[in-house]
């Protein structure tokens, strides 16, 4: 039993550390590649942190080979992957990649329709599963066809764009189809790839999460499901606080097997729902496919360790069944859930079932470095902020005397 095959975690971040974490509390060796050694999470004691020049496209791939035939000869670690760029480009160099390291991806052509709203929303409409309408912006000679959603919608980016990220929010709500034009017009001048979805109403805690791990054979290994409680920005942003949401679980982990095993969908994997106010449904949002999900320790903390079970399949060994919590564990990011509650005029605590016991995504007592690192980094930052400002201040004040 190859008990001592490490795990090569691509990409640090809260994503990247709470898989170290996860797959170190089980004993597995964990290395956490990442391009920027300023990060916080590189600093864990979850993992051997490595530089490498770049996390995606033929850089990346040059240096998961350097790592695999240097420090990993004949041992094919298990490959984790963090963020979407990542998983485009290991799955487009597969072949090459599969011979150092064992990972599990849909096809290529799926891993591309997957990452892309509109070829999910197209897959989801032909396989029958439960979706709002959505219209593909591509131009402004696409704008007439947004008249015929309901609104309000929600208008984003088809797939990560960086020139968007930097002028743009993650997403918009719009309420009439002359707003949404009148954004998207803007949008268009960036990046010519909109999609516009009727809204599902719904607080943040509408949002529900089923995160698995599908063996090679297709059958679930290990499935989590959760429930966002704020988000941040609200209404339109990445988790900032969430839980287990065991009532649930039975129904949307049978949906979300359903939808993966009809895709030919394998590996990590996760759906997104939210379930409308107006009727109760359930109704898929998007799918995450070859990566972890942002908030993936919520499963861990909670007693599934899908990274563990992850890495268990792909070795052919036996997966421990779960051992759940009594009590309920919240995963947070905190600054982002206070921003998040302080938006919304609530508590922070609002919202955390009655019992739970609460984790930050950062700060642990007993691996506190990451969160000692962001902490002086916001010292540092901002005592630069306030000396430029000074200095800014004395030069003018300088340049009337």
């Amino acid at each position: 039993m190859a008990v001592n095959t490490p795990a090569v975690v691509l990409g640090a971040g809260i994503n990247g550390v709470g898989v170290a974490r996860s797959l170190a509390s089980a004993g597995v060796p964990v290395w956490l590649l990442d391009s920027d050694a300023r990060r916080p999470e590189m600093h864990t004691r979850a993992a051997k942190p490595v530089m490498v020049r770049s996390l995606h496209g033929e850089t990346l791939v040059e240096e998961l080979t350097y790592i695999a035939t240097t420090h990993f000869a004949g041992t094919r670690p298990v490959l984790f992957l963090t963020q979407e760029e990542s998983v485009k480009t290991v799955s487009h160099h597969r072949d090459q990649l599969s011979a150092l390291y064992r990972f599990s991806l849909p096809t290529i052509g799926l891993v591309d329709a997957l990452q892309h709203k509109e070829g999910f929303q197209r897959l989801a409409e032909r396989l029958g599963s439960p979706i709002p309408p959505l219209v593909h912006v591509c131009s402004l000679a696409d704008l007439p066809a947004i008249e015929s959603l309901r609104y309000p919608v929600v208008i984003k980016p088809g797939v990560r764009h960086t020139e968007y990220s930097r002028q743009f929010k993650k997403a918009y709500r719009a309420d009439s189809a002359e707003a949404a034009a009148e954004l998207i017009r803007r949008i268009l001048t960036v990046m010519s790839d909109v999609v516009v979805q009727e809204w599902i109403e719904g607080p943040d805690s509408s949002i529900y999460f089923c995160l698995q791990y599908v063996g090679r054979q297709g059958r679930v290994v290990a499935s989590f499901t959760g429930q966002k409680i704020r988000s941040w920005p609200p209404q339109v942003g990445g988790t900032a606080s969430c839980v287990s949401a065991p009532e649930v679980h039975e129904k949307l982990s049978a949906m979300t097997a359903e939808f993966f095993q009809a895709a030919g969908v394998i590996g990590m994997a996760s759906m997104e729902y939210k379930r409308d106010v107006r009727t109760n449904e359930f109704l898929m949002v998007e799918p995450t496919v070859g990566r972890t999900d942002y908030q993936e320790e919520v499963a861990t903390l909670n007693g599934v360790n899908l990274p563990y079970a992850a890495w268990c399949s792909e070795l052919d060994h036996v997966v421990p069944e779960p051992v759940l919590n009594d009590r309920p564990v919240v995963w947070r990011v905190r600054s982002e859930d206070m921003q998040s509650a302080a938006a919304q005029g609530q508590s922070l605590m609002q919202g955390y079932p009655r019992g739970s016991r609460v984790t930050d995504a950062l700060w642990r007592w007993e691996d506190p470095m990451p969160s000692l690192w962001e902490n002086g980094r916001r010292v540092r930052d901002a005592l630069h902020r306030r000396t430029s400002k000074m200095l800014g201040g004395s030069s003018i004040k300088g340049s009337k005397s």
